[in-house]
C-alpha cells in the first residue's frame, strides 16, 4: 500500500510540477494558442500566475512534507486540495465543452483521493 501510495503522490507531483511551472512562466498569450488553454480567455494574468503557484506548492506539499519527515500531514491535506482544484478545472472545461480534459481532471481528482484516503487512512504516517 505504502509503494502505491507513493507512486501515486509522485505521478501528481510531476502533474502538479508541470501545470505549475506552465501556469507561472509561459506567458498567457502563449497558453491561450495551445490545446486546452482556452480557458485564460476569461481570466487576468494575475489569476493564471496564481493557479501557477498553487500547483507549484502542490507539487512541494504532496512530496516534501513526507520525506523530510516534517508535518507529513501535509501530504493526505494537499491531495484533498488537489481535489477542489480539480473540480474546477473540470467545471471550467465542461462549461468549455471540452470533455477529454473534464475526463483528464478526473482522472487526477481519483488519483488525489486515493493518496487522501490512504494517507489519512490505511498508508497514514503516524499509524
Amino acid at each position: 500500500m505504502n509503494l502505491a501510495l507513493w507512486i501515486t503522490t509522485g505521478l501528481l507531483a510531476a502533474v502538479a510540477l508541470a501545470g505549475g511551472v506552465t501556469k507561472a512562466f509561459v506567458p498567457k498569450q502563449k497558453l491561450a494558442a495551445a490545446h486546452g488553454g482556452g480557458w485564460t480567455a476569461g481570466v487576468g494574468t494575475g489569476f493564471v500566475k496564481g493557479l501557477g503557484v498553487l500547483e507549484l506548492l502542490a507539487a512541494a506539499g504532496l512530496i516534501l512534507p513526507a520525506a523530510l519527515g516534517v508535518a507529513p500531514v501535509l501530504v493526505p491535506v494537499t491531495a484533498a486540495c488537489w481535489i477542489a482544484l480539480m473540480i474546477g478545472a473540470m467545471i471550467t472545461h465542461g462549461r468549455l465543452g471540452e470533455y477529454p480534459l473534464v475526463a483528464v481532471n478526473l482522472v487526477y481528482l481519483a488519483l488525489a483521493a486515493f493518496v487522501a484516503w490512504g494517507r489519512f487512512g490505511p498508508g497514514s504516517f503516524t499509524g
